[in-house]
């Protein structure tokens, strides 16, 4: 039996909601949550709500597990793609109804004016008109009980269009809105739960790095001048030169005999042996990235007194529908990763997915050649054989198609590819053609890629260059955005599948998950995420044709797993 739809919802003066079948309760969302609860574990239920960051807070808050939900607004981004995605919309689209009649909130000055619907004080959130009532939802909204109700049953009635939209989408949409709305939640409880971090080990890290903790700002700009004074050492006469401007930095490579395009990292690596200056200027980058960006100060505003790592999380990007987050969770240094550990009678469980997107693609795609090749541990391997080249060859092939690389040994390759690999590579083509035209696609769990507004104000002169470029990111998105969605589908596996065991998901890094596990109940933890990958592939892609395979491995600190 398919699990009842309970509305979860809540309004700014801190009340809440629970709407379904057989529950109409309102009152304070703290109180409102507790009954959820008891819901949540008496019964099988699904939570919907339009949006978590706002309405399942109160749940996250007090930790309710929350088995089961539907996020409105991922919904919503599943089914027309972008970002946007706040209540009014949603249910315009779910409705059918023009997005150019979006009423507008009152700003609250002179000039305001109501329509007779927004202006109706009759009980409701729903205008004659068909649109939700603009202040409905909103920060000065200030609902009664039954208003508050009604909001409730709006977002029941919203989902169940979403679903009936999807279910037209096509067979794996539902099941992907239910996934990405588990993301969502797993979100707040990421952004509530935090990364472990052992402090003394992350100031020593920074301090390595960037140099001892400034004393005041004289301090900092001696500091900081030693640092510039390490690289210009190399450059008698260029002792002025602003390390932190590009063009200056390429002047004085140039001066040393090196001639390059730009200064960016991958750019200058090749010339380290080349000029003291170089590795110099590299080693430079990486410490004033810490000083900068990860230093003492985003250590002491970061990081809790619980000595927890917390930032913001978001479920899909708007794009292909990758996971973020904010404060550095997802672009820590390698360098500070040693400072990433486990809390006194906890461990890590990391876990990594091995070659996910050459995987995804042989799913998404339907190639059996390339299927058949996943059956390997090693992916490339079985390429490489068949391919007749060597094992890295192949490697940069796979990746140049999916990336739309065509020059150089990867060129060469690429044409091997599409003999052995002929299904596959039509897939890719044909998601760059829609690039070129910019049409809209879908990935295989049903996410709209919207092509129309990528790359698209490109001068005359440049719109060849502009179109080739959304053809790559539109061949790459169908697979990344894919792939994406077997991660959530995995994650919210791991989650449901491992709670039990006092395991925590601490963070979500692409293809990598950590779990901060009891010692005691660290290996049957692994077991149980091996498990949970085997499990949600198999539904992802409804066959167990293509194989996917997971790194997983129980560490202390983040450092220690291997790459």
């Amino acid at each position: 039996m398919a699990a009842a739809p309970v509305a979860f919802v809540t309004s700014p003066d801190g009340r809440a909601a629970l709407v379904g079948p057989d529950v109409s309760d309102c009152g304070p969302a703290d109180v409102v949550a507790s009954a959820a609860q008891g819901l949540d574990a008496a019964a099988d239920v699904r939570f919907v709500w339009w949006a978590a960051t706002y309405d399942a807070a109160p749940l996250a808050a007090r930790g309710v597990p929350v088995a089961r939900c539907w996020d409105v607004a991922e919904a919503h981004r599943l089914l027309v793609g972008g970002w946007e995605a706040g209540a009014q919309l949603a249910w315009a689209t779910a409705y059918g109804l023009d997005r150019a009649g979006l009423p507008r909130a009152a700003r609250g000055d002179l000039f305001d004016t109501l329509t007779p619907d927004d202006a109706d004080t009759a009980s409701g959130v729903v205008r004659r008109d068909g649109y939700l009532r603009a202040v409905a939802g909103t920060a000065s909204w200030c609902p009664d009980d039954e208003e508050l109700l009604a909001w409730g049953q709006a977002a029941l009635d919203c989902a169940a269009r979403q679903a009936s939209a999807l279910a037209d989408v096509g067979p794996r949409a539902i099941s992907t809105a239910q996934s990405e709305s588990a993301a969502a939640f797993l979100c707040l409880e990421l952004a509530r739960d935090g990364l472990p971090l052992d402090r003394a080990t992350a100031e020593k890290l920074i301090g390595e790095a960037a140099g001892p903790r400034p004393v005041d700002d004289a301090d900092a700009r001696r500091i900081r001048a030693e640092r510039d004074r390490a690289v210009l050492k190399h450059v008698p006469g260029r002792e002025h030169t602003d390390l932190r401007n590009p063009l200056q930095v390429k002047d004085l490579l140039a001066a040393v005999g090196v001639s390059v395009p730009n200064t960016r990292k991958w750019v200058l690596e090749p010339y380290r042996e080349s000029h003291a200056v170089v590795g110099a200027l590299l080693d430079w980058r990486k410490a004033e990235r810490i000083a900068t960006t990860y230093g003492y100060g985003w250590l002491d505003a970061q990081v809790g007194p619980d000595d927890r790592l917390r930032g913001g999380w978001t479920a899909s990007d708007g794009a292909a529908g990758r996971m973020t987050a904010q404060n550095g969770l997802h672009n820590l240094p390698t360098d500070l990763r040693p400072a990433v550990a486990a809390h006194p009678g906890h461990v890590f469980v990391r876990a990594d997915l091995g070659q996910i997107e050459p995987r995804v693609l042989a799913a998404v795609s339907g190639d059996a050649n390339l299927a058949a090749a996943t059956r390997a541990d090693d992916l490339y391997a079985p390429v490489a054989s068949t391919l007749g080249v060597e094992r890295p060859v192949a490697k940069v092939a796979v990746l140049a198609a999916m990336y739309g690389q065509r020059s150089g040994a990867a060129g060469e390759a690429l044409k091997g590819l599409e003999r052995a690999y002929p299904v596959a590579m039509r897939y890719l083509d044909a998601a760059y053609a829609a690039g070129l035209r910019r049409e809209p696609l879908r990935t295989y769990g049903g996410r709209l890629v919207r092509l129309d507004a990528v790359l698209t104000d490109a001068a005359p002169e440049n719109a060849a260059a502009y179109d080739a470029a959304r053809g790559r990111f539109a061949r790459n998105a169908v697979v990344q955005g894919s792939a994406a969605e077997l991660f959530k589908a995995w994650a919210a596996t791991v989650r449901a599948t491992t709670r039990d065991l006092g395991a925590r998901i601490v963070l979500c890094l692409h293809d990598e998950l950590l779990l901060h596990v009891p010692e005691p109940a660290a290996q049957e933890a692994r077991a149980r995420l091996v498990t949970a990958l085997q499990d949600s592939a198999r539904r992802w892609t409804g066959s167990t044709q293509v194989r996917f395979v997971v790194d997983a491995s129980v560490v202390r600190r983040w450092s220690e797993a291997k790459e």
